[in-house]
């Protein structure tokens, strides 16, 4: 039982990181599988006016779709998704390319309903160094401020892809908990994003 009442007859249940071609039989796939939340990727490398443009897509889809889908903002909103049998779709950036070099588009996509982003793909990025780098030269002066800007408008900072130094430097900046939405512990594979020790410990 939830503080507001709402009984869960089971866990709830929320997907990490999604990206597919999504239409209403995947909508419906997901609520045949009890699927409560989803982080949806909606940016890997768009520029802020092709993110938007994204999300105007996704306005449509919840506007023809409002009885299988609606838009997650807060957690509260994933019970509110349980409650009406809807899954609350969380908007997620691969890349911190929709805010190119303007910290203040943070706050804009965050009122557009973006509630995560990484730092960087793989590769450099104006705030972080990607998985895929030789070296590493962790958070940029550029990525503190942006990190702090994150914090205080509640944008999640996320770190999957990202190198293992950026990734400790976001943790020691930032001063909420970062996320590692879509990597796993190297002990399992060490693969060049899957996260060390030291950084499960951190």
């Amino acid at each position: 039982m939830t503080a507001d009442g709402l009984a869960l007859d089971r866990p709830l249940v929320i997907d990490g990181l999604q990206y597919c071609n999504w239409s209403e039989e995947i909508f419906r796939q997901m609520r045949d599988g009890g699927v409560d939340a989803v982080h949806v990727t909606i940016c890997y490398h768009e520029l802020f006016r092709e993110t938007v443009a994204n999300i105007e897509t996704w306005n449509r889809l919840f506007e023809r779709h409002g009885d299988l889908i609606m838009p997650g903002r807060w957690a509260a909103d994933v019970l509110e998704a349980r409650r009406t049998n809807r899954t609350a779709i969380f908007f997620g950036f691969q890349n911190c390319s929709p805010i190119e070099d303007d910290i203040g588009l943070v706050e804009v996509l965050h009122a557009l309903g973006a509630r995560f982003m990484q730092l960087s793909y793989n590769n450099q990025s104006l705030l972080a160094t990607g998985s895929y780098e030789a070296e590493d030269a962790g958070i940029t002066r550029m990525g503190r401020e942006v990190i702090k800007e994150m914090n205080r408008v509640g944008l999640v900072v996320d770190m999957s892809h990202s190198a293992e130094r950026s990734t400790l430097d976001a943790i020691e900046v930032s001063g909420r908990p970062i996320a590692i939405t879509h990597a796993n512990p190297a002990f399992w594979h060490p693969a060049k994003r899957n996260k060390s020790d030291d950084v499960l410990r951190a």
